[in-house]
C-alpha cells in the first residue's frame, strides 16, 4: 500500500467527502457507505468501514504491535453517489437554479434529477482557523494605514 500519484488526476470532482455512495466494483460491491476522506492526488477514496484489509504493525514505543484492519482508498470510478430519491446509484451532474445558485443534481438511467444535498461535514473545517494573532500578524492598523497617495505624491519612489 505505498504512495502512488495518478497518472491522469480528475479536474472536476463531483464526489465529496460526507457523501452516501455506493460500492458498484471490486470485493464489497452492492454495499454502501459514507466517504471518510477523498485523495486527490491519487484519484481515491476512502469508504467508511468498507474495504478493510489487514495491516502489519511492528510494535514500538508508546504502542502495541500486532494485525489491524483498516480501511484501503478505493479508486473513485468504483463509487456512485446514491440518489436521495431513488436509492440506486446515479451520476451527479451541475445545474443552476433560478436565483443562480449551483447545485448537483443526480442523472443517469436510475436517477430522479433531484438535487443532491451539500454534505454537513463539509461545513467545519479539518483545520480550524487560528482566532487570535500570530507573532507574524500584521496588525489591522497597519494594514488600513494610507502609505500612498498619488496626487499629493506621498509614497512615490525616487526615480
Amino acid at each position: 500500500m505505498g504512495w502512488k500519484a495518478a497518472e491522469k488526476l480528475i479536474r472536476h470532482w463531483k464526489i465529496l467527502r460526507g457523501d452516501n455512495v455506493m460500492i458498484i466494483r471490486g470485493k464489497d460491491k452492492g454495499e454502501s457507505g459514507l466517504i471518510k476522506r477523498v485523495i486527490r492526488s491519487q484519484n481515491r477514496v476512502i469508504v467508511e468501514g468498507k474495504n478493510l484489509v489487514k495491516k502489519h504493525i511492528k510494535q514500538g514505543e508508546g504502542h502495541t504491535g500486532g494485525i489491524f484492519s483498516i480501511e484501503a482508498p478505493l479508486h473513485v470510478s468504483n463509487v456512485q453517489v446514491i440518489d436521495p430519491v431513488t436509492g440506486k446509484p446515479c451520476k451527479t451532474g451541475y445545474k443552476y437554479l433560478e436565483d443562480g445558485t449551483k447545485v448537483r443534481v443526480s442523472r443517469g438511467m436510475y436517477a430522479s434529477g433531484a438535487v443532491i444535498p451539500r454534505p454537513e461535514i463539509l461545513k467545519e473545517r479539518k483545520k480550524p482557523r487560528p482566532t487570535s494573532d500570530g507573532p507574524k500578524d500584521t496588525p489591522i492598523e497597519h494594514v488600513l494605514e494610507k502609505t500612498y497617495d498619488a496626487k499629493a505624491g506621498i509614497g512615490m519612489p525616487d526615480l
